[in-house]
């Protein structure tokens, strides 16, 4: 036996007869905790005070997720209508997806078409909010100036009020555009994206700008002392430490831009130009001949990206919504 097994095995008798911990290696001067035991409670007691907040939890995960499964369940089942689909298929069938992705199949082309216009238009939509957003903080943030608060509640206000109250005028302002610029007014995707450039700035501002406030202004005069100016400050030193809030902007606008329908079908009249989600419509409008399990299929298809994307994104959604929540 080696001198250094001899001395730790000294060690540990000097320590068991002296009931001390002198001598012992780091690893084994950990004090044990004593075990808490928490005295057992009623069914009515812990249900009043944890069980309530697990049953509602449970009431809305089965909300949430009941209309995915039944959408998935849809998807594989071998029945092409809703009359006789329930939750578990009484014949699973992979028909619609073969059908899918058939490269000899005239619905796919229209779907890819509708896809590509649905991940274009809110990929540019939602980088560009997040660009308006991040600078109409900074101002908000940084800059004191007469009308700021108003201007401030004035964005919020705005929000209060539902999005379809305007669309007559939105189509009218389209329609008029369209006379004066064709490239950016009705039915193409460009005046669509410039309307939504519009849609959710000033809750995305305010929230930016909760995040900029809790940024150490010192960094700000530091820059200034070094000779930076305005410009610089906000590209090199604010935004990149407001990435993760503008993260979490950019994300949930994707995914709301990408399943917008209302406005889409509003100003969207052409089937080349259709985005996602109006396109999908057209394969509920024949009475009898109404594509369910074809359907079902395209939509499992095109949101699994999204899906992908939020479960990876998570935990940056989480720490980019509540960074701002405490300043400081």
């Amino acid at each position: 036996m080696a001198a250094s097994d001899k001395e730790l095995e000294a060690r540990v008798e000097t320590a068991a007869k002296t009931g001390g911990q002198r001598g012992m290696p780091f690893a084994w001067r950990r004090a044990k905790k004593p075990k808490v035991v928490y005295p057992p409670q009623s069914p009515k007691m812990w249900l009043k005070t944890v069980g309530w907040r697990h049953l509602i939890a449970i009431i809305a995960s089965i909300f949430a997720i009941y209309p995915v499964l039944y959408i998935v369940s849809s998807s594989l089942s071998a029945q092409d209508n809703l009359a006789g689909a329930s939750l578990i298929p009484k014949e699973f069938s992979l028909d619609s997806y073969k059908e899918f992705f058939n490269p000899e199949n005239p619905n796919l082309t229209p779907f890819t078409t509708w896809l590509r216009n649905s991940w274009i238009v809110a990929l540019v939509a939602a980088s560009l909010n997040v660009a308006l957003a991040a600078m109409a903080a900074y101002a908000f943030s940084r800059f004191r100036f007469k009308g700021r608060r108003t201007g401030l509640l004035g964005l919020l206000l705005v929000q209060i009020f539902p999005q379809f109250l305007a669309f007559v005028a939105i189509l009218l302002i389209m329609i008029n555009i369209g006379n004066i610029f064709p490239g950016i007014g009705l039915n193409t995707l460009a005046g669509l994206t410039l309307v939504y450039l519009g849609g959710a700035i000033g809750f995305n501002t305010f929230l930016i700008k909760g995040f900029m406030d809790s940024v150490p202004e010192s960094l700000d005069e530091s820059a200034r002392v070094d000779g930076a100016g305005v410009g610089t400050i906000f590209w090199k030193i604010i935004l990149p430490l407001a990435r993760p809030a503008l993260a979490v902007i950019f994300i949930i606008s994707f995914i709301n831009l990408f399943g917008e329908f209302l406005l889409a079908r509003t100003l969207l009249s052409s089937t080349e130009n259709f985005t996602l989600a109006v396109g999908l419509q057209l394969f509920t409008n024949a009475d009898y001949g109404a594509k369910w399990g074809l359907l079902s299929a395209s939509v499992v298809v095109a949101a699994f990206p999204i899906v992908l994307t939020f479960l990876v994104a998570q935990r940056a959604i989480v720490s980019g919504l509540t960074g701002g929540a405490v300043k400081g």
